[in-house]
């Protein structure tokens, strides 16, 4: 094995279609992305695993196999396993990460579980209160996208969570999106600065007194048409908001795709008008194709663990190789720490009214 591979942590048993799916979009990254690229280390269970390899030759010659005695159910509560996960496949493949032996985990398990694991072993970045799952999501034309931060791990928000989730995505827009100083909103039911509870309230109004000092360009309130409207470019909200707008996202693509092949199978017409737009078809499907975002990262902990979709397919788990590879190379959680320390004073007015009360 090269030296320069970056080394990807695999939980070949989390997820609706694993293992075949894991393995199947193994070999696909490999395929597009070249077998000097990755090397795995893959966790499940070895007899199985090394029999579906044999149609992966591919993924064989690049990965290793470490044998997991258990695996996490999809539906299984936290409190029921956290305890007793240490010979997972997906607990083992979260450890290789703190040890060191991997970049990133990338899964496909349960979400609530691999967030709970990891920050168990991974442990948040000092100066984060708490890690926040993001997303990159399509929006406005071409091709643009939004990063959306908590999509589901935080239920309930204060004002240094806000205020962390900015940061985050600050970050994580610049180094994965390519976006410099991007534009932050906070997602509220208007753009008014009266409206909102008063937690959005407070820290809108600090966000605005501190925007020239801000390394990214606050925008302030904005609404959910504006999250696909390509005007604002990083959306921090609450998880239970945040995973409300992705399933909502999803949803629509799904709907898009089957208004647009129901009507094209309702003429002739219909059909060789779509024979000449097949290449704009191609890029809406793109576009608004869920497994084209299908990992999302656990920001703020030291370590990537990237979760993609439960029932992803190969292309889906592919996409979510490579999401976990430009983080990796990204040197994103030193660009963290560095914001976290420029952005100490500013973040100490939002603790300094609790502090006087207690």
């Amino acid at each position: 094995m090269s030296s320069e591979k970056k080394i990807i942590s695999i939980d070949a048993m989390g997820g609706d279609k694993a293992p075949v799916a894991v393995l199947g979009g193994m070999n696909q990254f490999l395929f597009q992305n070249g077998e000097s690229s990755v090397f795995f280390r893959v966790f499940g269970d070895e007899k199985y695993l090394r029999k579906l390899l044999i149609k992966y030759p591919r993924v064989a010659r690049n990965c290793e196999i470490i044998h997991s005695s258990e695996k996490i159910q999809s539906g299984a509560r936290v409190r029921e396993v956290i305890r007793s996960a240490q010979n997972t496949s997906m607990y083992m493949a979260i450890k290789d990460v703190r040890e060191g032996n991997s970049a990133a985990v990338v899964s496909a398990g349960n979400t609530g579980v691999l967030m709970a694991l990891s920050k168990l072993a991974l442990k948040t970045i000092d100066g984060i209160s708490r890690p926040a799952i993001t997303t990159m999501l399509p929006s406005g034309g071409g091709d643009k996208r939004v990063a959306i931060l908590d999509l589901g791990a935080n239920v309930q928000c204060d004002e240094e969570n806000l205020f962390d989730f900015a940061l985050l995505g600050s970050v994580y827009a610049e180094a994965i999106g390519k976006m410099k100083k991007p534009k932050v909103g906070i997602l509220n039911i208007g753009e008014e600065d009266t409206k909102g509870n008063e937690t959005l309230q407070n820290l809108n109004k600090l966000l605005i007194s501190h925007k020239d000092e801000l390394p990214y360009d606050y925008i302030g309130f904005i609404e959910g048409n504006d999250i696909s409207g390509g005007n604002v470019q990083v959306v921090v909200t609450d998880g239970f908001t945040g995973n409300i707008v992705l399933k909502t996202v999803e949803g629509t693509a799904k709907l898009i795709k089957r208004v647009v092949m129901e009507n094209l199978k309702k003429s002739i017409l219909a059909i060789i008008g779509a024979f000449f737009l097949v290449h704009v078809f191609k890029r809406l499907k793109n576009k608004i194709d869920p497994r084209s975002y299908a990992g999302a990262v656990f920001l703020g902990l030291n370590g990537f663990a990237i979760k993609t979709h439960g029932n992803s397919d190969a292309l889906a788990f592919a996409n979510s190789i490579k999401y976990a590879v430009d983080l990796s190379d990204a040197d994103f959680n030193k660009n963290i720490e560095e914001r976290i320390a420029n952005l100490a004073k500013i973040k100490k007015e939002l603790r300094e009214p609790s502090e006087t009360k207690e």
